[in-house]
């Protein structure tokens, strides 16, 4: 029973950390602010995360499983490479436009990560299974359809998430994001 309580507190705190980093970026949250949020004393996040970065690494693990799995979704939409391509794009125009908070707080984690050996880590593994949810579903259709000057599937895998991934800071920066969103659209004329 007490362990059932104190997993509801430790997802209660993590998805008020959540929630505030989302809202307000990760430099700009304390333990306080999420306490509060979380409607626990700042004693049970030090219980439950030890500090701010042991915290931030649970809001890394939990996004990435919910990033992975919701790519991963969209991708078995698709019959073919190109519908596939379709989706994955659909995927992050709509997280554009309909949660730019979590997309906002996958950049802060990224920045993070560039800085931070204890973030590195959990953002490369991140980054190397998006890699290889499109390599999967994606690139090796396309490698064995169509000529791609021997690049292997993995290396435009890697480059169509960073067309996805660059192109989405592009739009979030954008004076019109929604004009600019469709600009995502375009990263399929490359993939073809």
């Amino acid at each position: 029973m007490n362990d059932k309580k104190e997993i509801g507190q430790s997802e209660k705190i993590l998805n008020a950390a959540i929630q505030c980093i989302s809202t307000k970026g990760y430099a700009s949250v304390s333990l306080r602010d999420i306490a509060d949020e979380a409607g626990v004393v700042l004693s049970q996040v030090n219980y439950y995360y030890k500090n701010k970065e042991g915290l931030f690494i649970g809001v890394i693990r939990v996004l990435a499983q919910h990033y992975l799995q919701e790519i991963e979704d969209k991708l078995k939409q698709g019959k073919s490479a190109d519908e596939k391509t379709a989706y994955l794009i659909e995927y992050f125009q709509d997280a554009l436009l309909k949660n730019p908070g979590l997309i906002k707080m996958l950049f802060d984690m990224t920045s993070m990560a560039l800085w931070s050996d204890t973030f590195k880590e959990p953002l490369r593994q991140l980054f190397d299974d998006s890699t290889a949810l499109i390599e999967e579903y994606i690139m090796k259709d396309l490698s064995q359809t169509r000529d791609r000057d021997n690049y292997s599937p993995s290396i435009l895998s890697r480059i169509t998430l960073g067309a996805l991934f660059g192109t989405s800071i592009h739009i979030m920066l954008a004076k019109n994001q929604k004009d600019a969103v469709g600009s995502l659209s375009a990263i399929q004329v490359f993939i073809k």
